[in-house]
């Protein structure tokens, strides 16, 4: 994180965690939990990096590395893509936009340097540089139903379709998905302060966790250093996301993607799911029916975060026939019981 950018946000009443990478609360987590259904918010997004990719070649071989088309993203459109095993599996996913002539991956820094390891892996002769722009721009989230007319006040025009930008006095701004309007803001210190302290006597600043929800809520998937090669793409939903494209030619673990698109029938999916527990599950908690045995994967937890109710929410990858027919508990079968939610989207069955 940015020096200048860590003292700004002590100073409005930052609290870290341990390793102070991550903003953990503006001082009163409970009530900025319960910002989230009553009132506009906005937070820090520093725990997710930034990977920098500029050359001749960028386009060209960023194309032939993520699982979706490249080269529709644009000063005005990001996308979600994701990094995959030649297994198919994902690495990580992540956001991508473009400012100039430079392709930005926002991705959360836990994987960042693993992930920018593996690409350069790819690079060989092609004219494109990689490196950790994490300093270079500022990172921020908002969220909220009268959010749109406190920007516009500050910034004027903004996107308005779902992962539309546009990028103007220092920063660009993305249109993200939410149940209401939501926006991620990436630019250079100066005008991220001047946008920060614009928002900041209309909406209430928290922590990272309400962003997390607000992603469950939206059903975003988020692999973090738990769920690595734990998910192909369409297990994720990343489909769902506009996050794959079917049509966009070869990358690692693209056959394995295409072949369960066209030939297979997917067999787990992401659902969104509520549940009331003690505490909160760890990324990989296992879910289990009544009658399940140790060995049966019937499904585990992808990301999870405390309602304002006081319950969890999460995003959980299951069996699609235990999802749609059985009762299913958090961890064993003496856990909390498990509700199946609605997500935002339909299941590609759903929608025909």
């Amino acid at each position: 994180m940015k020096q200048e950018w860590k003292e700004f946000l002590q100073h409005a009443g930052a609290e870290f965690n341990a390793d102070e990478t991550c903003v953990e609360t503006f001082g009163n987590p409970e009530r900025e939990r319960r910002i989230i259904h009553t009132g506009e918010l906005f937070c820090d997004l520093s725990h997710f990096g930034l990977i920098a990719a500029y050359g001749e070649d960028a386009t060209e071989f960023l194309q032939g590395q993520f699982t979706n088309d490249i080269t529709e993203v644009s000063s005005t459109q990001s996308q979600l893509s994701g990094l995959c095993t030649p297994k198919g599996r994902m690495l990580c996913n992540f956001r991508i936009f473009k400012r100039e002539d430079t392709y930005y991956l926002v991705i959360p820094y836990e994987l960042l340097e693993a992930a920018l390891d593996r690409l350069r892996m790819y690079v060989l002769r092609s004219r494109v540089t990689l490196e950790d722009a994490s300093d270079a721009l500022m990172r921020m989230g908002l969220n909220g139903n009268k959010m749109p007319g406190h920007l516009a006040t500050i910034i004027g025009a903004l996107p308005e379709a779902v992962d539309s930008c546009i990028e103007t006095d220092g920063y660009t701004i993305i249109r993200v998905a939410g149940t209401m309007p939501r926006y991620e803001i990436y630019g250079l210190l100066e005008p991220m302060k001047k946008i920060w302290e614009g928002v900041d006597v209309h909406a209430t600043a928290v922590g990272a966790y309400p962003w997390e929800l607000l992603n469950i809520q939206a059903g975003i998937p988020v692999i973090n250093a738990r769920s690595i090669d734990a998910y192909v793409p369409q297990m994720a939903n990343m489909q769902l996301v506009n996050g794959v494209s079917f049509t966009k030619g070869c990358y690692p673990g693209q056959e394995i993607v295409a072949r369960m698109h066209y030939l297979g029938k997917l067999k787990r999916r992401m659902y969104r799911i509520g549940f009331d527990a003690s505490e909160k599950p760890q990324t990989g908690t296992a879910l289990v029916t009544e009658s399940s045995s140790e060995s049966q994967d019937i499904g585990s937890i992808l990301s999870a975060q405390k309602t304002p109710d006081g319950n969890y929410e999460a995003l959980a990858v299951i069996q699609v026939k235990d999802a749609e027919a059985s009762k299913l508990k958090l961890g064993d079968a003496k856990g909390a019981d498990i509700n199946i939610l609605d997500l935002p989207y339909a299941f590609e069955e759903e929608s025909e």
